[in-house]
C-alpha cells in the first residue's frame, strides 16, 4: 500500500481471502478408456484455484515473495506429458495433490474439463476442492 493510502483502508474491509488462479489451461493429454481414445491425444483444459494463507500472498512488489506461476504450469506439465490416463479424475487428483502439498496452501479447488467429447456439449469434466 502506497503511504498516502496507510490508514485510510478500514479494517472492515481488509482482505479475508487471498487466491490465485490459474485458468483454463490447454493441454494435450493422451486420456479415455473407449477404444477410439487411447493413443490420440486431446484437449485437456484445467483450472487451479489456490487460496493461500495471508502470509503467503505477496505484500510486496518483489518477485521473490510471489507465487510462481511457471512453476504450477511446469508441475502440471510433468503430471501429464508422457503419460496416458483413463480418467479426468485421476488428473485432477494428481494436481491437486502436487498443488496441496506446497507451503501456504489454505484451500484449493481443481477442475479438468475435455471440450471435444460431445457436439452438443461446451465440455465434460470433473473438479474436486478441499471445500
Amino acid at each position: 500500500m502506497t503511504d498516502d493510502l496507510k490508514g485510510l483502508v478500514p479494517d472492515s474491509l481488509a482482505p479475508r481471502s487471498h487466491r490465485i488462479r490459474l485458468e483454463d489451461f490447454e493441454l494435450m493429454v493422451d486420456i479415455g478408456f473407449h477404444d477410439f481414445e487411447v493413443g490420440h491425444p486431446q484437449r485437456l483444459i484445467v483450472c487451479v484455484d489456490v487460496w493461500l494463507e495471508a502470509g503467503a500472498f505477496p505484500s510486496c512488489d518483489s518477485v521473490e515473495a510471489a507465487w510462481d506461476y511457471d512453476h504450477l504450469r511446469h508441475a502440471i506439465r510433468a503430471i501429464v506429458d508422457g503419460r496416458r490416463f483413463n480418467l479426468q479424475e485421476t488428473v485432477a487428483r494428481e494436481i491437486y495433490a502436487a498443488v496441496a502439498a506446497r507451503k501456504g496452501v489454505k484451500a484449493i479447488r481443481v477442475s479438468t474439463r475435455k471440450p471435444d467429447v460431445y457436439p452438443d456439449c461446451k465440455a465434460v469434466g470433473v473438479e474436486i476442492a478441499s471445500f
